[in-house]
């Protein structure tokens, strides 16, 4: 059986290379990995960040990955981060706090073996879930897209050849090749948002509205993804990208998703996280006209400001 994936992936970014693949330990990644080398995908280093979240099953995780990359004579790259005490720290999610430290994470390897490419194993249900989300959550248009097939987080580069790919063509996969992997039990639990987003809300609109309903997100999500793409590169970036402020002129003559996207860009390139709709909003009423608004907050105790024709952050 061979995993659909975009003939695009395949062109960018040929098997000869050298790559990162990250590898939990679970079904999808252990495919991920397990396709890319019958793929002669060959010049691969396996990376696995132990969150610290379950304890012995963390490192039997770790373990069993080690193996898998000395079974197939590949380089293993890991390392272990305090999830959950650095997220009760910054009075953020668990779930946002391991985002970061794997993307931290992956910095660190890529910067290490200078190999900033890296394969991950989101799949079509994955995208789907995480589309809902953004949407329920609020987030505005730049935020709809959910994951795209190739993106980028200078200066690395995550593609994601799977997200064409149905969780019951992973669970066929595994079952022809006889692939071992581990359970986490976690992901069982109705705790966090993404499991009682997988067991419960998707099983529901598929009861009441057919069973199309992943499909027609899916079909959506990556049409949001698409035009998100094409907006992104109507951005001014050469604003942001040099100085640390912005021009509140150049931001008024632009349409208002122009703004919004402005401002998210900005506030990313100047370390503001958590970033919704709402606080770019917040900040896009600085440029009420007559300065009505001088003034807001912003995640991290910390503020944007107007003035002299200028946004700024303190």
């Amino acid at each position: 059986m061979n995993l659909p994936a975009s003939p695009r992936t395949a062109l960018r970014f040929p098997a000869s290379a050298r790559y990162l693949v990250g590898v939990s330990g679970g079904r999808d990644s252990v495919v991920l990995l397990h396709w890319l080398l019958s793929r002669g995908y060959k010049r691969l280093t396996v990376c696995h960040l132990d969150h610290g979240l379950r304890g012995r099953a963390s490192r039997g995780d770790l373990e069993f990955v080690r193996r898998l990359a000395t079974k197939w004579k590949l380089p293993f790259a890991t390392a272990k981060r305090d999830v959950a005490g650095y997220a009760a720290k910054c009075h953020q999610s668990i779930e946002q706090t391991a985002r970061e430290m794997r993307l931290g994470f992956f910095g660190e390897v890529a910067c290490r073996r200078r190999c900033y490419t890296v394969f991950l194993a989101h799949h079509a249900d994955d995208q789907v879930e995480t589309f809902l989300m953004r949407l329920l959550r609020g987030a505005g248009g730049c935020g709809l897209g959910a994951m795209r097939e190739v993106s980028e987080f200078a200066p690395l580069r995550f593609v994601r050849p799977f997200l064409g790919v149905w969780r019951s063509e992973i669970d066929a996969y595994v079952a022809e090749h006889r692939l071992k992997f581990r359970e986490d039990a976690s992901n069982l639990e109705l705790v966090a948002t993404r499991n009682r987003t997988r067991h419960l809300l998707i099983p529901q609109l598929e009861k009441q509205l057919g069973r199309n309903v992943r499909q027609n997100i899916w079909r959506a999500a990556s049409v949001f993804s698409e035009e998100d793409a094409l907006m992104e590169s109507l951005v001014p970036v050469t604003f942001f990208l040099r100085e640390a402020t912005l021009p509140v002129e150049m931001l008024i003559e632009l349409p208002i998703a122009l703004q919004r996207r402005t401002i998210l860009r900005w506030l990313r390139s100047r370390g503001i996280r958590d970033l919704g709709y709402n606080v770019v909003e917040r900040v896009r009423s600085l440029l009420a006209p007559g300065g009505a608004v001088a003034k807001v907050n912003l995640p991290g105790d910390r503020h944007a400001r107007r003035r002299d024709g200028e946004l700024f952050i303190e």
